[in-house]
């Protein structure tokens, strides 16, 4: 119970994440918006880890990996910020669940793992469910849609270099590396395109990593209760909150055919979860 608890928990706060972030893309830069998600989740990161998990503070057995992970959340982080500051919360969001699909096609190259005719057909109807939600010969395609599907794509790569280095580095230290990384990149970026945020924006801005970093610590602590094979249909309920912001904020409401896509995709995603669970019982 306790791992449904901060899972739940933890998806219920990385909306609000996106929520500043669409709020904040009116008038700042992506660029600058991502630099305040990474800045300042490692502002409020550090300290925690500091005092209540320095011994898992050691250096990483695959640091090529780890930077090579920072750099595609970072890319995932761009893309999607970028997504949202044109399309709905929920409509980019709906396109980045293509991340567990993703996971699956490429797992059988880039971890070995074997995947049967049941699960490759669950990519395909997810895909199907992303084509659903753009719906191309029908709507005009824009450049933020296939950010949002990029930021799928990408996150997909991530969650698979994080299976390779949960065998050797500490979720806790992956979490800390890997916002460091993005961190130290986009700084190197900043100075060229920053635009002097107000006292409410430095605020919101704070925010952003505030509540990153609350939401992947709940993340983390879920996962000391549970497989995340277990825990990852959870992820899904993600779109609840990102919904209800977009309505309540932005007045988006996603129309029936996001709602479809959205349901195709979710349930391929969770027969493929569901699928991981059993085989590995085999």
């Amino acid at each position: 119970m306790k791992a449904i608890i901060f899972s739940l928990l933890g998806w219920m706060f990385l909306p609000v994440m996106d929520g500043f972030a669409k709020y904040l893309s009116t008038d700042l830069p992506v660029l600058q918006i991502t630099w305040a998600r990474y800045f300042f989740t490692v502002v409020f990161t550090l300290p925690i880890m500091f005092f209540f998990y320095k011994k898992h503070l050691v250096w990483s057995d695959k640091p090529k990996l780890q930077i090579l992970r920072g750099l595609i959340l970072l890319s995932a982080n761009v893309c999607f910020f970028y997504s949202i500051s044109v399309i709905s919360l929920a409509k980019a969001l709906t396109l980045a669940f293509i991340a567990p699909l993703i996971v699956t096609a490429f797992s059988p190259i880039l971890l070995g793992e074997k995947v049967g005719l049941r699960r490759w057909t669950a990519v395909i109807i997810g895909f199907v469910g992303s084509l659903v939600v753009i719906r191309p010969g029908f709507l005009e395609l824009n450049l933020a849609s296939f950010a949002a599907l990029g930021t799928g794509v990408m996150y997909g790569f991530y969650l698979i270099i994080t299976r390779k280095l949960s065998t050797s580095d500490n979720p806790l230290l992956t979490l800390l590396l890997t916002g460091l990384v993005g961190a130290i990149i986009i700084s190197m970026i900043i100075p060229f395109i920053w635009v002097k945020p107000t006292l409410n924006q430095w605020s919101i801005m704070a925010g952003i990593g505030v509540f990153a970093c609350i939401g992947h610590l709940f993340l983390i602590l879920s996962l000391k209760y549970a497989d995340a094979s277990k825990l990852a249909p959870l992820g899904y309920t993600e779109i609840i909150p990102n919904v209800i912001i977009g309505y309540y904020f932005f007045g988006d409401f996603p129309d029936n055919w996001t709602f479809l896509g959205l349901f195709i995709i979710v349930l391929s995603g969770i027969y493929i979860s569901r699928r991981e669970v059993v085989v590995k019982r085999i």
